[in-house]
């Protein structure tokens, strides 16, 4: 008996583990629960937030350190993924690369205490979703992460495979742009710019519109933050071309179109 049961140890703890994965995933009426994982190096932090994420229904790992953090993610499946930028081993912008890498479409929301307006390109250029500054309202949080989750939910097959605008292709599944034949590589959130734009072409979009649609926040009037994420895009769309796509409406907001 002992022999059978060693023999057969591997398929027993695999069995076990996928019983324990689907339990996790569900509460007891069934309902799929959202994973999310925590990458925080202050235990105090850490704790606050996974308490707080776990009465709302979410189901979370805590990652200490950013090398600590792509094992985790590497093996689990999550829904989620709230960073700390400062931390041990691999910081959090180097944390979002990898994440990248590895899985392009789950939402990644930075949670720091750099507030910078150049760490907040520095995040968004890495890949994250969204970006709030400590001290921060647990509440917000709450809100922004629902706001994340509900677009990872929409369906891609809602989407096409491929959106063409003009001489501009965008391949949705590889996430890859090319103009006139040429790829053009983009930052991600340069491509969520752009795709966003793509999608609502030939009418303008304002700089509110933008923020809530892209970025899933508001900045403050008196930032560029989206001029600035304009202009990239259009160095890289549009400045080796004849025809512009996308244009500035003084007081309005943006427009893209092949018509000026």
């Amino acid at each position: 008996m002992r022999f059978e049961i060693a023999k057969f140890e591997n398929f027993v703890f695999v069995c076990l583990s996928a019983h324990l994965s689907l339990y996790l995933h569900t509460d007891t009426n069934g309902t799929i629960m959202q994973r999310i994982l925590i990458v925080e190096d202050e235990k105090r932090v850490a704790d606050l937030l996974k308490a707080g994420l776990d009465e709302n229904g979410y189901v979370t790992a805590v990652a200490y350190d950013g090398a600590m953090a792509l094992r985790l993610f590497q093996s689990g499946a999550f829904d989620l993924v709230i960073s700390d930028v400062v931390l041990p081993r691999v910081d959090g912008f180097e944390l979002c690369k990898e994440i990248r890498k590895m899985n392009a479409s789950v939402p990644i929301l930075m949670l720091t205490a750099l507030g910078s307006t150049d760490d907040k390109l520095d995040g968004f250029d890495a890949g994250a979703d969204d970006y709030m500054v400590k001290p921060f309202d647990f509440r917000e949080l709450n809100a922004r992460i629902k706001v994340l989750l509900r677009r990872k939910g929409e369906t891609a097959s809602e989407r096409p495979e491929r959106l063409v605008y003009a001489d501009l292709e965008i391949d949705l599944n590889r996430r890859e742009v090319m103009r006139g034949g040429v790829p053009v590589k983009l930052s991600p959130k340069e491509y969520s710019l752009l795709l966003y734009m793509a999608e609502n072409a030939d009418r303008v979009i304002s700089r509110v519109e933008i923020a809530e649609k892209v970025w899933n926040t508001h900045f403050d009037t008196g930032t560029n933050f989206i001029d600035v994420y304009i202009n990239y895009l259009r160095k890289k769309i549009d400045r080796d071309f004849a025809v512009k796509l996308i244009h500035t409406k003084p007081g309005v907001g943006f427009i893209f179109t092949e018509r000026p």
